[in-house]
């Protein structure tokens, strides 16, 4: 059987790479194909692979700001070639979805989410501030709707990775999908909750729809300490409103990341994601999530088992799950039995079964 596994960017290893790492898994022989790849960002499994790239690859600046291409992503997209290929699996949060792929060729996408540049978080990125945001952005932002849309047809199953993007799915496209979690973890840690040190914690890229700025907010009212674990274009902004019970690492390692989770009181997950890794990752250290209810924190959080959540995105909101969580008592077993969900093993699993199911596919 040959495959073609098709990816948006290849520009940094992010949980969407994680997933392409475990579908390349199920595909050992597949191509890879990507509108761009800078040569080193991500794995060795992936960096391996025959890729090939589309006209973005030549464009100047394509390191920093390859965003900026974006109205011409969906041209470069339906670019690349399929014919003679048996199967197409496209992992998409942007345009991978969009490809054309010949007749009598199955396609199934992998959806993180459809585009939220234009979408549901259209004013989050574009709030119309500035002459370009006001009289450029919104033509392009129409285009790119329209396409997104009419591309919706070409694929013959939707997987989303959440409940949530799976409602998405039906609301922007009209279509249904089947839900299976992102590959989180390969060999589970022993959990050990002994031993928490006396602090907060939020992990994230600081952007804005994250909302890290309501954790700050928060916890300037309190005496508790916070570590905020990240970086990004808004930590200038809340370094200056942060009081000093907050502190910051900018670039934790990998390692560090993991003795944070395994020290903390609670991981702060206040922003709405579409499934969001950061609060699985903790809990497979048996650490505590105090998270909006809202998006996929809704499917990652075992509500008064592995953490609580709390009601609206508002100062006050978050400050009485804090008072909630502190007489709250967690065991063990309960992150252990949640967590195993998001295995790596099931999602190969289901996977195959989907694939399985709508052609007699055969898997080495």
């Amino acid at each position: 059987m040959k495959v073609a596994i098709v990816h948006d960017w290849l520009t940094g290893m992010r949980g969407g790479e994680v997933v392409l790492e475990a579908l390349l898994d199920i595909f050992p022989n597949a191509d890879l194909f990507t509108l761009l790849h800078i040569r080193g960002r991500c794995s060795e499994k992936i960096e391996n692979r025959n890729i090939y790239t589309s006209f973005i690859q030549k464009f100047p600046l394509k390191e920093r700001f390859y965003r900026h291409y974006l109205p011409f992503f969906p041209t470069a997209i339906e670019e690349f070639d399929f014919w003679g290929y048996d199967l197409v699996f496209s992992s998409s949060h942007c345009v991978a979805k969009g490809v054309i792929v010949p007749p009598g060729t199955p396609h199934f996408s992998y959806i993180h989410s459809p585009m939220r540049y234009v979408w549901d978080m259209y004013r989050t990125y574009f709030p119309g501030r500035s002459f370009t945001q006001k009289l450029v952005i919104p033509f392009f932002a129409n285009y790119l709707r329209m396409w997104d849309s009419s591309s919706a047809s070409r694929v013959d199953e939707y997987i989303a990775n959440s409940k949530f993007v799976a409602n998405r799915i039906k609301r922007f496209y009209g279509r249904d999908a089947v839900v299976i979690h992102p590959p989180c973890f390969k060999e589970f840690p022993k959990i050990n909750m002994k031993y928490r040190d006396n602090f907060y914690l939020v992990v994230s890229a600081l952007v804005p729809y994250k909302r890290v700025d309501l954790a700050i907010q928060a916890f300037n009212k309190t005496s508790e300490k916070l570590i905020v674990a990240g970086n990004g274009p808004e930590l200038k902004k809340l370094k200056k409103i942060a009081r000093k019970n907050i502190e910051f690492i900018e670039s934790p390692s990998k390692e560090l990341i993991v003795e944070l989770y395994q020290k903390a009181k609670a991981l702060i997950f206040p922003g709405i994601e579409d499934f969001g890794i950061v609060p699985v990752e903790a809990q497979t250290y048996g650490c505590p999530v105090i998270a909006i209810k809202k998006g996929g924190a809704i499917e990652t959080v075992w509500e008064n088992k592995t953490g609580i959540f709390f009601e609206e995105q508002t100062i006050d909101s978050l400050l009485h799950a804090i008072k909630r969580f502190e007489n709250q008592s967690f065991k063990e077993k309960d992150f252990i039995l949640h967590t195993q969900k998001f295995s790596y093993d099931n999602f190969i699993k289901n996977i195959k079964k989907i694939v399985l199911s709508y052609k007699d596919f055969k898997f080495s």
